[in-house]
């Protein structure tokens, strides 16, 4: 059998005639050819555990707070980012995509639990160095005594506690954020001292009534127990 312009068209094995393409027609794929490609490359190829770009902007803030709870009811050994990751709702791989370790979570949450004593500790300092041992007490007082700035707080304070890897944790944020910006206001060679044993003056106290809550102190009126502390701490600060 020939084509339509005379040339012999080819059989197949079985003795079928092949049909041949029309010239300039491209030819058709071969059934065994795989999927076509997407314009990103591969079709479903977005990484496990990171979120789409139109996910919501607060799954960070999601994260942290499930994190917050789960240290604050768990401490720092039994929380898991496994356990937060469920907690917030997401997978692991987007805790650790956020985060990272579980330790690096934990700073994160310090982070945001010491904000306002952040904010105090700029306050504090911003007056008349004479009346900063004073501003210091109150400020500092003044959270623990509100409940929703002292929960927070007690949950990092108790998981340092009770783990050294917390405990180093909520100690390189102290030293940096807090006592060296305290120091640095003081004109004195042992600044940093003074700074330390300010703060351990507070925060012994806060431990004692907040923490540990001893009796009568844990039940005392709050201004007369800055009345008779904001002078020592203030003698720790500039004191001779």
């Amino acid at each position: 059998m020939t084509s339509r312009d005379g040339t012999p068209a080819t059989t197949s094995r079985e003795g079928t005639p092949a049909t041949t393409p029309r010239e300039g027609t491209p030819a058709t794929a071969h059934r065994d050819a795989g999927p076509a490609i997407t314009k990103a490359g591969t079709a479903g190829s977005r990484r496990r555990g990171r979120p789409p770009r139109t996910e919501s902007a607060d799954t960070r803030d999601r994260i942290l707070g499930a994190a917050r709870e789960e240290f604050s009811e768990r401490g720092y050994e039994k929380t898991s980012v496994r356990g937060i990751a469920k907690a917030a709702g997401v997978d692991s791989a987007l805790v650790h995509h956020y985060f990272g370790t579980k330790e690096q979570v934990f700073e994160a949450a310090i982070e945001v639990a010491f904000a306002p004593a952040l904010t105090m500790r700029d306050a504090a300092l911003a007056g008349p160095v004479t009346g900063v041992g004073e501003r210091m007490t109150r400020l500092l007082f003044g959270l623990w005594e509100n409940p929703a700035s002292r929960a927070p707080l007690l949950a990092i304070i108790r998981s340092a506690v009770n783990n050294d890897t917390a405990a180093a944790a909520l100690r390189r944020l102290v030293s940096a954020q807090l006592l060296r910006r305290i120091a640095g206001e003081l004109q004195a060679e042992d600044a940093e001292l003074r700074a330390e044993l300010a703060a351990a003056q507070l925060v012994g106290t806060v431990m004692l009534r907040y923490v540990i809550k001893v009796e009568p102190l844990a039940s005392a009126d709050i201004e007369q127990i800055i009345a008779r502390l904001a002078p020592v701490v203030q003698t720790h600060l500039t004191g001779d």
